[in-house]
């Protein structure tokens, strides 16, 4: 399991960078700005304030929400303290800026001589660039069409035993899941009721905290000057297809096709890259909204509206200008958004099969959940990066658990289904595994330690003939698997024995399952983990009201809505219990 870095170890990690570079201002500067302003060329860059918020007091905190909002408030309240030096300075010499608070930040554009007066500035600490890069895309493509065989389960859901906890009645309700990716297709049948801000009986969405776009130019490694989702999006939108094909496999479900690991959570989103090209402040944006959602205009943030795990399918290598000079920049946000009690799921990379390529960020990073990918006869595949991390010296075990990843069948843009393979399919069972843990035992949102070790030691123990650094491959964990294969069940199963048998009756994070009987043309409610009375309401396609019904619940409660004579068709529920609100879907054939 791993272990938070506390804000004095990282405070003194800063002091310890900064004070070894002497009193020269070129020393404060990232080698990779010099050569891109040589030729009086400008060039976007981070300004490092030396100031970084303590926020070793959120791990005495019991609750998510706690947590969320005391690191909130703390990186919001540092940041607002020390940067109005800066930014009258910036304004003053007419260059753009903007701060940011998940790091003690701020991002500005100017040539070398703004550097230069920056970098003598005694509120400045180290000026890092802020390059475009290149995401890690699937290492294979499949069209639907070129799939052959098709199952109503999707294999890698079998394979770590999602389908038994849904059994049990936990199907991620009551948490939400986040991604950062290339962006999402809210829209897809699979997805669309799944959106936290989809309002079922007008089929309607309000974006607002639920959707973030962190692209606000284009690209300069695009070819074309035109986004096909345009900038700054106020609506959630994929110009890729990767975004949508990696939240398929997290929450994904349309009553034919079950490609996620968690149906009934929910989601979230934050698109950080232009057709996937992104760059530091773009990722740095994302972790942010993420610690505090806002509305559409980057507004009023809502810490208690933050995901409880996010999905990261992206790395920044060293060609693309990430290097040990600025790694502590994107490693700080992701210890943060931790503190803050988020899991942070990384895939660990495509560049296997040889030790050591678990070598870019956040992949690398201690409190990065890095995943590797397994194929369908349950070992590791060539692709999946493997530890240990050598780049920085720490020699860190990576991956963390490996999950299905080649061959994985989920949604694309448009409303249809593809095959993809990579480590980027791999993670996102684990983030829906995540909303699994969490929707058994609510007790534990925001314990990350205590999820990720849960999943950690319920994993099925993988071993190997391939030896990467100290460790062989015949121990467990090892370079290769980490702790090993992913199994939900046995996770859900460890989750729920944390629960104390006197408030095991108590929780209040409502359970639905809904499903119609053929036999007998009644649509079967199942309720459980209610507490007082429950409300049903039923809506036809148009968002009309076509019953309500109330009854009281406690444990498990059954009820059924008669759909004879009713027209074939789609059909939409909700079900309240005090503030608890689940929401879906069905079809009547």
């Amino acid at each position: 399991m791993k272990k938070l870095f506390t804000a004095t170890v990282l405070l003194a990690f800063f002091g310890v960078a900064f004070a070894q570079t002497g009193n020269g201002w070129q020393k404060k500067v990232d080698p990779f700005l010099f050569e891109k302003t040589a030729a009086g060329q400008v060039a976007e860059f981070l300004i490092l304030l030396p100031q970084q918020a303590d926020l070793s007091a959120a791990r005495q905190l019991k609750t998510k929400n706690e947590k969320a909002t005391y690191v909130f408030n703390t990186l919001r309240q540092t940041a607002t303290a020390t940067q109005a030096g800066l930014r009258t300075f910036l304004t003053q010499n007419n260059a753009p800026h903007e701060g940011i608070f998940i790091v003690n930040a701020i991002k500005a554009k100017g040539d070398l001589n703004l550097i230069n007066q920056l970098a003598q500035r005694s509120d400045v600490a180290q000026i890092v660039g802020n390059p475009t890069m290149r995401f890690a895309e699937p290492v294979e493509r499949l069209s639907d069409d070129a799939v052959s065989e098709r199952v109503l389960i999707e294999w890698g859901i079998d394979m770590i035993n999602a389908n038994g906890v849904w059994a049990l009645g936990y199907r991620g309700q009551g948490v939400t899941v986040g991604g950062q990716d290339t962006g999402y297709d809210w829209a897809h049948p699979a997805l669309r009721s799944k959106y936290r801000g989809y309002y079922a009986p007008t089929d309607t969405a309000d974006n607002n905290y639920h959707w973030h776009d962190a692209i606000h130019s284009i690209s300069p490694l695009s070819w074309d000057t035109i986004n096909p989702c345009g900038l700054n999006s106020p609506v959630p939108c994929d110009d890729n297809s990767h975004g949508t094909h990696t939240m398929g496999t997290m929450i994904g479900s349309d009553g034919d096709n079950e490609i996620g690991v968690a149906p009934d959570a929910n989601w979230c989103a934050c698109r950080n890259m232009e057709r996937g090209n992104g760059s530091p402040f773009t990722y740095l944006e994302c972790f942010q909204w993420f610690i505090a959602p806002t509305d559409l205009n980057n507004e009023n943030p809502d810490p208690t509206k933050a995901p409880h795990v996010i999905n990261n399918s992206w790395y920044c290598s060293e060609g693309e200008g990430c290097n040990p000079s600025n790694y502590f920049v994107m490693e700080q946000a992701v210890n943060n958004l931790r503190l803050a009690g988020t899991v942070v799921v990384v895939s660990a990379g495509n560049s296997g099969s040889g030790c050591g390529s678990v070598s870019n960020p956040p992949a690398m990073f201690e409190n990065s959940f890095s995943v590797g990918a397994t194929a369908a006869n349950d070992t590791i595949v060539g692709f999946s990066s493997r530890g240990p991390v050598t780049v920085d010296g720490s020699n860190r075990l990576k991956p963390n658990v490996s999950a299905p990843g080649a061959n994985v069948r989920s949604s694309v843009p448009g409303g249809g289904y593809a095959n993809f393979s990579g480590t980027s399919m791999a993670g996102p069972h684990v983030a829906g595994l995540v909303a699994l843990v969490i929707s058994a035992n609510p007790d534990l949102a925001g314990q990350v330690d205590v999820i990720e070790g849960i999943i950690e030691q319920t994993a099925v123990p993988k071993t190997t003939d391939q030896n990467c650094g100290d460790i062989p491959g015949t121990q467990v964990p090892n370079h290769t698997y980490g702790h090993g294969r992913v199994d939900a069940l046995a996770a859900v199963e460890a989750a729920i024995a944390l629960i104390p048998p006197s408030s095991a009756m108590e929780q209040t994070q409502l359970a639905v399952k809904v499903f119609p009987n053929p036999v007998d043309n009644q649509l079967v409610v199942e309720v459980q983990h209610a507490v007082g009375e429950v409300q049903l309401e039923l809506f036809d396609t148009n968002g009309r009201l076509l019953l309500q019904r109330q009854w009281n619940g406690r444990s498990q409660v059954f009820n059924t809505v008669d759909f004879t004579g009713r027209p074939s068709g789609m059909y939409f529920y909700r079900v309240l219990n005090g503030e608890n609100v689940q929401q879906g879907r069905v079809v009547k054939q």
